[in-house]
């Protein structure tokens, strides 16, 4: 029988960072990471493995960051967790612990499609073998189809149009792609230059069958329409996978179905924590159970769970929401809440939209148009969430923001946030877009 004090089963980004921070908070403490894949992909460049890096190869996660930080790795599947005596059954024997941490992930998500289990249909798997299959499918097909318009579905169809020149349609039941992270103004930039860059968008569209014999042949719509296809992608989301959890009688939430944590990311059982896609969430607004599965809050949550396993050190304030996409040299981010969000939830909602070069002069070379767009409580002038569009600077604009989200930051804040400007790295310090859009916020609520 092995023992650890520390395990973790999962090795992807929540797994590795809670790894990785328990044994900086816990260095006297022998910590064991437990993962079934050979190989771990990196989730969010899974998509640009049929572009951009090409292979999947080339988006993994390096297995000398185990061994930099002195933790121990085993390439298992683990079958049940015996809570009673802190035991692991896995595929290479048993395994004390002291504390443990889940970090099993997420599953794709399969609507109930009819003919959605044919051959050449795919779902986005974290899985190496898979996702080389599906590159050499790729290869053969001429008319790819992407179910789902959101993140993955428009980086998916873009990386597979400009490698292969391949025949892509994304459909969206959603009247625009991406509606579910950004206001409609920007999901039509981007939905412009998807269409710009030779890609079939079929909005408002709902998928009514997959049809094939041996293989997929087209893709029918509810409303009469069918759409060529040789292949196809589901991009529709992903949930929790939470069967080792609920065979060891954790508790599971019956809203969400991820596991249930407290703020410290503890479970019904002190002994056991989780952390990323498998753990509940709630949102920072209000306190809402929230679905978001980005890294960004995998990691932020793994940070929290390690830290706690033997002393109360870190909360979680709640999931704010934070993310990029990019096509071409458009970027988009969003922090925290849109326009439509709030309001949705709501909020009495007051935006402010901001443009120009974020370099100054315009003319300076590398400049670029910047769109920012802030949402604030109208009553007490907190900042919600914010928008931003512009060249890959939007990326780290976006993150800058999340961070006034955080603080509870007022439009009075941001007007007086003091900038370091210049003229080859930012806006110019008389339209900084971050303080204009505040400042044009104060004057819509005095109103």
């Amino acid at each position: 029988m092995k023992k650890a004090d520390i395990v973790v089963i999962g090795g992807s980004a929540a797994g590795l960072t809670a790894a990785i921070t328990a044994r900086r908070h816990y260095p006297e403490k022998k910590t064991l990471l437990i993962r079934r894949e050979d190989q771990v992909l990196i989730p969010c460049g899974i998509p640009y493995i049929f572009g951009t890096v090409g292979s999947p190869e080339n988006n993994l996660i390096p297995d000398a960051v185990l061994d930099k930080n002195g933790i121990e790795l085993m390439i298992a599947e683990v079958a049940s967790i015996g809570r009673e005596d802190n035991m692991l059954e896995t595929s290479e024997g048993e395994i004390a612990y002291e504390r443990l941490i889940l970090a099993t992930g997420s599953l794709p998500t399969k609507p109930p499609i009819q003919g959605i289990d044919l051959p050449g249909v795919f779902t986005i798997q974290k899985d190496v073998d898979y996702l080389r299959n599906l590159q050499k499918q790729l290869e053969a097909a001429t008319n790819v189809v992407v179910i789902g318009g959101g993140f993955i579905g428009i980086e998916f169809a873009d990386e597979i149009n400009k490698a292969t020149g391949k025949n892509v349609t994304v459909v969206e039941i959603a009247p625009h792609c991406l509606s579910l992270a950004y206001d409609e103004e920007f999901c039509v930039e981007m939905e412009e230059l998807v269409r710009s860059r030779g890609i079939t968008l079929r909005t408002s569209s709902k998928v009514k069958a997959i049809k094939g014999q041996d293989n997929v042949e087209e893709v029918a719509l509810d409303d009469g329409s069918t759409i060529k296809a040789d292949l196809v992608i589901l991009g529709v989301g992903a949930g929790p996978n939470v069967e080792l959890a609920a065979n060891a009688g954790l508790q599971i939430g019956t809203q969400t179905g991820a596991i249930t944590v407290d703020r410290t990311m503890r479970t019904s059982d002190g002994n056991i924590y989780a952390c990323g896609d498998c753990a509940k969430k709630i949102s920072f607004f209000g306190g809402a159970p929230s679905n978001l599965r980005l890294a960004s809050i995998a990691t932020s949550e793994a940070r929290i769970a390690a830290a706690n396993l033997y002393g109360l050190r870190r909360e979680n304030i709640g999931t704010v929401g934070v993310w990029s996409t990019s096509v071409g040299n458009l970027a988009m981010g969003t922090a925290g809440l849109t326009e439509d969000m709030a309001r949705d939830r709501g909020y009495c909602a007051v935006s402010a939209t901001v443009e120009g070069p974020n370099r100054h002069p315009g003319k300076m070379p590398g400049a670029a148009k910047t769109v920012l767009k802030l949402v604030f409580e109208q009553h007490s002038g907190v900042i919600l969430g914010g928008q931003v569009m512009g060249d890959a600077t939007a990326g780290e604009i976006i993150n800058a923001l999340s961070a006034c989200i955080q603080s509870r930051m007022t439009a009075e804040d941001i007007a007086m946030f003091q900038t370091g400007t210049h003229p080859a790295l930012t806006a110019s310090p008389i339209a900084y877009p971050l303080v204009n859009a505040a400042e044009m916020a104060i004057g819509k609520m005095g109103n």
